[in-house]
């Protein structure tokens, strides 16, 4: 098993970074033939998925995130940390931190309009770690 790290500054407020062009060059660095990479990313407010990377796409994720989660005051994590950040728990915790991706001669397992996302479901802007562990 091989161990890489890719690091994205966010906006925050349901950022949506692409990391595809990242992965695909820990493939080619590493030279990946065929195995599975394990991507999770650092913290409890952040979230891994994969989504067509496309401006209107990009809008409805965060129309429904917005409207399933809603930034209010009476999360109760609010009240436990005097904080404004429930509803980034609540979506990262649905939409998970890790992630799998198969690799089949060198390259990623992943549709024509499929691209690996980092959603940074924080109220400000983070520095966020992806940890990606590559099995062959």
């Amino acid at each position: 098993m091989k161990t890489a790290y890719i690091q994205v500054n966010t906006q925050g407020n349901s950022d949506l970074i692409d990391i595809t062009d990242q992965l695909e060059d820990i493939i080619r660095r590493e030279k990946v033939t065929d195995g599975i990479i394990f991507l999770n990313v650092i913290g409890s407010t952040a979230a891994i998925t994969t989504m067509e990377y496309e401006s209107g796409l990009i809008k409805d994720v965060r129309t429904v995130l917005d409207r399933l989660f809603p930034h209010r005051e009476d999360y109760a994590h609010n009240f436990t940390w005097n904080d404004d950040n429930g509803h980034s728990h609540l979506r990262s915790s649905f939409l998970k931190t890790n992630f799998f991706v198969p690799v089949t001669g060198g390259k990623l397992d992943l549709g024509t309009w499929q691209q690996v996302v980092l959603i940074d479901c924080d109220t400000r802007p983070r520095n966020r770690k992806v940890v990606v562990k590559i099995l062959t």
